[in-house]
């Protein structure tokens, strides 16, 4: 994007509207922006947030949460940018069970410039299946995608839903 800038005014000026207080010069010479997931929390009305470190594999060993049938819960991560700005994030997410694919979708979380804080974004409210059927294990992939296609970031995962939450 540093040559582009140099040639487009008006990208120069985006760029530096979206940079708020900080210098263009700090962030042009670097070409990639450093995107880091902090963290994924599980919100849940009655129950305590499960909050879930991201390991630095990006493949936790064993069920990485368990959840209860029929709950509704809302995702909410937490985004660290550096370098520059990171255009289009968006968060794709595909899950087996059984080795059938169930579910599937995409979500963006948008633009972001570099910060000392990280980002907080909220996604939409959820329910989990419910039924004994629904009960059981489940394998996951989460990839948090730019509009450059650079993936900062693959899970690989099992999950388990449970007719009451575990304790």
């Amino acid at each position: 994007m540093c040559c582009v800038l140099q040639d487009d005014e008006s990208l120069r000026r985006w760029k530096e509207q979206l940079l708020g207080g900080l210098d263009v010069t700090q962030v042009k010479d670097h070409e990639e922006p450093d995107v880091k997931i902090l963290s994924l929390t599980i919100v849940a009305d009655d129950r305590p947030d499960i909050v879930l470190e991201i390991p630095e594999s990006g493949h936790p060993k064993g069920p990485w949460f368990s959840l209860k049938e029929g709950c509704k819960y809302h995702l909410r991560f937490t985004v660290k940018v550096s370098n520059d700005i990171v255009c289009g994030l968006r968060c794709t997410n595909t899950i087996w069970k059984t080795g059938l694919k169930v579910e599937n979708w995409k979500e963006m979380i948008g633009t972001f410039s570099p910060q000392a804080e990280p980002y907080i974004h909220e996604m939409p409210e959820d329910t989990t299946p419910s039924g004994m059927f629904a009960r059981g294990s489940y394998t996951a992939k989460t990839r948090f995608i730019d509009d450059d296609n650079n993936c900062h970031l693959e899970l690989n995962y099992t999950f388990e839903i449970h007719k009451e939450w575990p304790n």
